[in-house]
């Protein structure tokens, strides 16, 4: 039985669990976009009590709230990067 949209937003069907989500992406090189509209990239290097551990190319690490987490992505290709294309 298919659900309805109103019923998940309503609470009568479980939300996925974005830990779990996270947990599965561990090792990932993911993109991200966060309450506020910050948008993060890297790779997930821990997923633990409520907090996903990011670590970019240079090597500086950032802690994230899972809670403040809105859209999460595997990146497949490095080169590619959101935005316009300019061609000359």
């Amino acid at each position: 039985m298919a659900t309805s949209r109103e019923d998940r937003f309503a609470g009568k069907m479980p939300a996925y669990d974005m830990q779990e989500l996270l947990s599965k992406l561990t090792g990932c090189e993911v993109a991200m976009v966060c309450v506020g509209g910050s948008r993060l990239r890297g790779k997930i290097a821990n997923v633990s009590d409520g907090l996903v551990q990011l670590t970019d190319n240079e090597g500086e690490t950032c802690y994230v709230a899972i809670e403040k987490i809105v859209a999460v992505w595997e990146k497949q290709d490095k080169s590619h990067h959101p935005g316009f294309v300019f061609k000359s």
